[in-house]
């Protein structure tokens, strides 16, 4: 087999030495790499596919490590890791002990600055370009941000102060109208009229010209007057560039995949002395035409979704998600409810709620990557006797906690917070874990935090939070549960009331969401031994069902809790909480992550690692039941 282009490169410095030909024959061979890895390992894929030949440019025309590149997410930076010495290992990559899926400043120099969520690079960005001109340093500073990451409002915060605190700074908005969804709002139109105006195809046309003409180091000599020249054609006859008004001179819109065109913008602009935006178009997936075709699905994948061989998706697992029950849960609640309406930040298609927008499209909002107005917006939906559900992911919600303590629980407000992905989320790893969010949200008062054992109880919780008058949050955890069929009428679930499944004496045993069953594992394995075990569905992370949890402490030799959360302030803190408040000293065993970031891997090699399993549990809870065991077994209740 001939040796790739892409064997050679070993660093950023093998890819100046190529001449455009064998760039854009890099351009293919990276394309066909990441197909054929990613297919075994799964990841995003549309997104990297989209920035090939953005990627090549930059790195062409820069010099990481000792320049700084920021991409926005990061999830698009699979071509960056290819390109700085970690090609070899790009096999491993979202696998245990493996590449990461995102930047990270452990993994390699070339990543100076680790990110999963939006909006965080320009921010960063103008951070890093202002230590530079402190200390009088020379490096550069590029943002590669997505047109997604500007429904962000920390986006337009950063460029509001990216003209004052920095004297250099580049940012290429990398425009291909998706997140993971469609882009909507105002800003993903003001982008497609730019795109789609004659008067910037013109423009884009003789900036060509000028750079042909002018490009290289001899473009200093007349930047100053070509600038004005063209500010002076782009703003009184076109739309208003809003990038201008800001500070950050523009330019573009150019082509993305147009090699020659980006290395000469690039080179032009790393001359310019002051904060500049280039808008590059580009096409999300492109050289892979099922990708293109489902945007949505392979924007993120998990492993074996297609054949590299064929190029065909392969068929998946037929029984619904958590999030797909929560959708269609949600559906019915609406067919009887006219006040039940449902949000999204841009995630219509991870949170299911592309199912709502078909049945309801009049009560379904997506808000862009937004999460603070998703809830502040809520809120506002609440006031006039709406019922809002919002559905962010666990990790992401994380941005709204102002909101929700200052907006909806200080108020009292009927909003109701869906944590989708509320447990591991796998090979996406830390930025993505929803492993805190009991943590963060249960010190709110007149908050009602729920965690259902399966799909069935899911729609209860659904059900009860519509009839609850008062927040509510309701974590589910990734994929699908234990395959629980939905009963056509949900039922109501009494508040801060748990469910008996097994009584017993010396052994209370509470199981929270996911881990429930990993809890039934654990009592018949101590009723094997000869201990009275009872198990309890706690379902409510707050308000804990103290009576419930004060029946059977007082007569048993240890407690365990089991949680799909961090220790540090979830429920088994709350049970201990309420214990020392009641004067029961039993002894309890907690069982659920420590006071870390987990990393990525496959969630039950996670739990085994980290002592979330039925042998851990064990281990902690039978020093307290030595000598104790019991003649007779529990019985089910």
């Amino acid at each position: 087999m001939a040796l790739r282009i892409l064997d050679t490169i070993n660093s950023p410095a093998d890819v100046k030495k190529l001449t455009i030909p064998e760039l854009t024959t890099l351009a293919q061979e990276i394309r066909d790499e990441l197909i054929n890895t990613l297919a075994i390992t799964g990841g995003h894929i549309g997104p990297n596919l989209g920035v090939v030949e953005l990627t090549i440019a930059m790195h062409y025309v820069f010099e990481t490590p000792s320049d700084n590149f920021i991409f926005d997410v990061s999830h698009q930076a699979y071509v960056h890791k290819l390109l700085t010495g970690r090609r070899d290992r790009f096999h491993t990559i979202r696998q245990p002990g493996g590449l990461c899926g995102f930047m990270n400043r452990e993994e390699s120099p070339h990543d100076c600055y680790g990110a999963g969520h939006a909006g965080t690079a320009l921010s960063a960005g103008v951070g890093m370009a202002a230590a530079r001109d402190m200390r009088g340093s020379k490096e550069h500073v590029v943002v590669l941000a997505g047109d997604a990451a500007f429904t962000c409002g920390i986006t337009f915060e950063a460029m509001n102060n990216a003209a004052a605190h920095a004297k250099q700074l580049l940012v290429i908005l990398n425009d291909n109208e998706w997140s993971i969804d469609k882009n909507v709002g105002a800003i993903a139109k003001y982008l497609k009229d730019i795109t789609t105006s004659d008067r910037y195809h013109y423009l884009h046309e003789q900036a060509e010209r000028w750079l042909e003409r002018f490009g290289g180091k001899t473009a200093v000599k007349v930047a100053r007057r070509a600038e004005e020249a063209v500010k002076g054609m782009l703003v009184p006859s076109g739309p208003s560039v809003i990038f201008e008004e800001l500070g950050l001179s523009y330019y573009g819109p150019i082509d993305g995949h147009d090699l020659p065109t980006l290395i000469k913008t690039l080179q032009f602009l790393k001359t310019q002395n002051h904060p500049v935006l280039l808008h590059a178009i580009t096409q999300k997936a492109k050289g892979f035409e099922l990708a293109q075709t489902k945007q949505k699905k392979f924007h993120g994948i998990g492993p074996h979704t297609y054949d590299p061989e064929t190029m065909c998706e392969v068929p998946g697992s037929t029984q619904p998600t958590y999030s797909q029950v929560f959708a269609d849960t949600l559906i019915k609640l609406a067919e009887t409810n006219s006040k039940v309406v449902a949000i999204t930040g841009a995630m219509p298609n991870g949170t299911c709620l592309d199912r709502f927008q078909a049945k309801c499209p009049s009560r379904y909002f997506d808000v862009g990557i937004a999460e603070e107005h998703a809830v502040l917006f809520a809120s506002g939906l609440a006031t006039k006797g709406f019922k809002p559900y919002v559905a962010i992911y666990s990790t992401f919600m994380q941005r709204a906690f102002d909101q929700i303590v200052h907006d909806v629980c200080l108020q009292n407000l009927n909003v109701v917070l869906c944590l989708d992905r509320g447990s591991l989320s796998g090979d996406d790893g830390p930025t993505h874990h929803g492993l805190f969010d009991i943590s963060y949200l249960r010190s709110i008062p007149n908050l009602v935090h729920m965690t259902p054992k399966d799909e069935d109880e899911l729609a209860d919780m659904l059900f009860t939070a519509m009839h609850h008058d008062g927040p509510v949050a309701i974590r589910y955890p990734r994929g699908t549960g234990p395959g629980t069929k939905v009963k056509a009428q949900p039922q109501l679930i009494p508040i801060g009331k748990a469910e008996v499944l097994q009584h017993g004496t010396q052994v209370a045993i509470f199981g929270l969401g996911a881990l429930l069953p990993m809890g039934k594992q654990i009592a018949d394995e101590l009723t094997q031994l000869g201990y009275s075990c009872a198990l309890i569905n706690a379902r409510f992370a707050k308000p804990i069902d103290t009576g419930t949890l004060e029946f059977f402490s007082r007569s048993a030799d240890v407690i365990i809790t089991l949680e799909d959360h961090v220790l540090k302030g979830g429920f088994g803190s709350a049970v201990l909480e309420e214990l020392s408040d009641m004067d029961i000293r039993t002894p309890v065993v907690r069982i659920g992550y420590p006071d870390a970031f987990v990393e990525h891997g496959n969630p039950s090699k996670l739990r085994e690692k980290y002592g979330i399993s039925v042998k851990a549990a064990l281990e902690k809870a039978l020093p307290y039941l030595k000598g104790k065991q019991h003649t007779s077994h529990g019985a089910a209740a």
